[in-house]
């Protein structure tokens, strides 16, 4: 009864954790350009959208939750192999496939759970920017911080203090090179 428990509780983790979902379209800000009609900027959005979509072919979602299963999969098969030869050696190779597998189902969700928000990132990553291209090439503003170069000013030395008198260097006054003797 107690490993029934455990088991489950293994596996709720597990769905649980796959859980997490990347957003269902675009994670950026994209505005109307002034004048233009709500309408009008909701049919840019729907084609943008669609042919974002084309452009990465997989739903970053869908990204996200082959990985998580292929490496929960792997994982669960791995650890029921191990378990069960360590079962096999204290003489329930039964108990310890399930243990096994059940460990190995949490391990490799852990495991693989890393990668896979990394893929999927990548793939909103690259929807977002075709997604912003088609927006920006419709007439619509990205918003964002326009960076201007900073104002180049010719550096003037302050004044002399009173009194001072400038005299240039020995080899400026004689043209030529001051000789330093070695050390």
């Amino acid at each position: 009864m107690e490993l029934k428990r455990g088991l489950v509780l293994c596996l709720a983790v597990a769905v649980l954790g796959g859980c997490a979902t990347m957003p269902a379209g675009p994670s950026v800000m994209v505005l109307p350009k002034p004048g233009k009609s709500f309408e009008s900027f909701q049919s840019d959005d729907a084609v943008c959208r669609q042919w974002a979509m084309q452009l990465i072919k997989v739903p970053p979602n869908e990204i996200v939750n082959k990985n998580l299963a292929s490496g929960a999969a792997i994982g669960t098969v791995m650890g029921a192999g191990l378990g069960a030869a360590i079962g096999a050696a204290s003489g329930k190779p039964a108990t310890g496939a399930a243990i096994g597998a059940a460990s190995g189902l949490i391990g490799g969700t852990a495991v693989a759970s890393g990668p896979a928000h990394a893929a999927g990132g990548e793939a909103q990553r690259r929807y977002d920017n075709a997604y912003q291209q088609c927006m920006y090439a419709k007439g619509n503003q990205i918003p964002g911080s326009a960076v201007t170069p900073p104002k180049r000013s010719r550096w003037i030395p302050p004044p002399p203090p009173p009194g001072y008198t400038h005299r240039p260097p020995a080899s400026s006054r004689t043209g030529k090179t001051p000789l330093i003797p070695p050390p």
